[in-house]
C-alpha cells in the first residue's frame, strides 16, 4: 500500500429530485485499500457512486477528487476510463447476440458489445483475465444464455480489460442465488488479494456479503454517514440497529464472514 490517495470527497451535499440526497460527506480512500459501502435501499449508495463517476455533483463548496484529479477541472471521459464500475444492471443493455469474449474486449472502447474486429493480442489479453477469474470456459458462449452470476464475472473481465486503477462493484450479488452469489464472492476474493489489483470499492446492502478483504469499510442511512473506519470497529450491532432500525445478532464464521440473526 502507498500513501496516495485514490478518492477524496470533501463537504459534499447533493442534492436530486429536489431533495438532500447526500448529507455532509467526507471520505478519503488510499490505494491499495479495499473498502465496502453498506446500507440499506435509500441510503445514499447509488448516489456515491454517480458523484465518483461524475454524473451526480454536490453543490458549490464541495470538493470531489478521484485518482488525483479534481472534478470540474479534468476531462471525466478519460478519467472514467480509469475506473471500472461494475453492476449486474448492466446486463439489460448486453443483450445483442455478443458472445463473452465479445464483451469482455469491447470494454477497451467503452462499449457494451464489440462493433469491429478484435486488434492482435486483444483475444490473447481478454482469456488471460478471463482466466484468472475462472470464466474463460464461457469465451464462445453468447452472454444470454448465461447465468447471472456468470454474467457479472464477464462484466468484471470486460472492465478489467482497461487496466483500471478503481474499481466499483455497485451491488454485484444483488440478483444472485445462494450458491451463485458464493461463486461470485469467491471470485471477488481473489481478485481483491492480487498484486497489483485496482482498489476496490464494494457496495452492497447485505452484511453477509461483507468479505474480510474488504478492511475499510462505511455504513450509510438516509444519506448520511453513520460510521465509517476499520472494519472491525464498524460491524457492531449498535452500528447496524442505527442503520436498519432492527435488533440483530452477529455471528462470525471461521473465516471471518458475518452474518446478521434476528432473535
Amino acid at each position: 500500500m502507498t500513501d496516495e490517495t485514490v478518492i477524496e470527497i470533501r463537504n459534499a451535499e447533493v442534492f436530486l429530485g429536489g431533495k438532500t440526497v447526500l448529507h455532509d460527506f467526507n471520505w478519503q480512500v488510499k490505494a491499495g485499500e479495499h473498502w465496502f459501502i453498506l446500507g440499506a435501499n435509500g441510503a445514499g449508495k447509488t448516489t456515491l457512486v454517480k458523484v465518483l463517476m461524475g454524473y451526480a455533483w454536490p453543490v458549490f463548496g464541495a470538493e470531489v477528487r478521484v485518482l488525483g484529479a479534481r472534478y470540474g477541472a479534468v476531462n471525466l471521459s478519460e478519467l472514467r476510463r480509469n475506473i471500472a464500475w461494475v453492476s449486474p444492471f448492466m446486463q439489460r443493455w448486453t443483450s445483442g447476440g455478443w458472445n463473452a469474449l465479445q464483451l469482455v474486449i469491447s470494454g477497451l472502447d467503452g462499449t457494451l458489445g464489440l462493433f469491429r474486429d478484435y486488434r492482435p493480442g486483444e483475444r490473447d489479453k481478454a482469456l488471460e483475465i478471463m482466466d484468472r477469474l475462472g470464466c474463460a470456459q464461457l469465451a464462445e458462449q453468447h452472454i444470454d444464455a448465461m447465468s447471472s452470476g456468470e454474467q457479472v464475472k464477464i462484466l468484471i473481465c470486460r472492465a478489467l480489460m482497461h487496466n483500471p486503477e478503481l474499481m466499483l462493484l455497485d451491488e454485484a450479488c444483488v440478483h444472485l442465488d445462494l450458491k451463485s452469489r458464493e461463486l461470485l464472492l469467491e471470485t471477488i476474493d481473489a481478485l481483491a488479494r492480487r498484486e497489483n489489483t485496482p482498489t476496490i470499492i464494494f457496495i452492497t446492502q447485505r452484511i453477509d456479503d461483507l468479505l474480510p478483504v474488504f478492511s475499510r469499510g462505511m455504513i450509510l442511512k438516509a444519506g448520511r454517514i453513520v460510521v465509517q473506519g476499520a472494519r472491525e470497529a464498524i460491524l457492531s450491532e449498535e452500528n447496524l440497529f442505527r442503520a436498519y432500525d432492527m435488533p440483530v445478532k452477529l455471528k462470525t464464521n471461521s473465516a471471518g464472514r458475518i452474518w446478521p440473526v434476528l432473535e
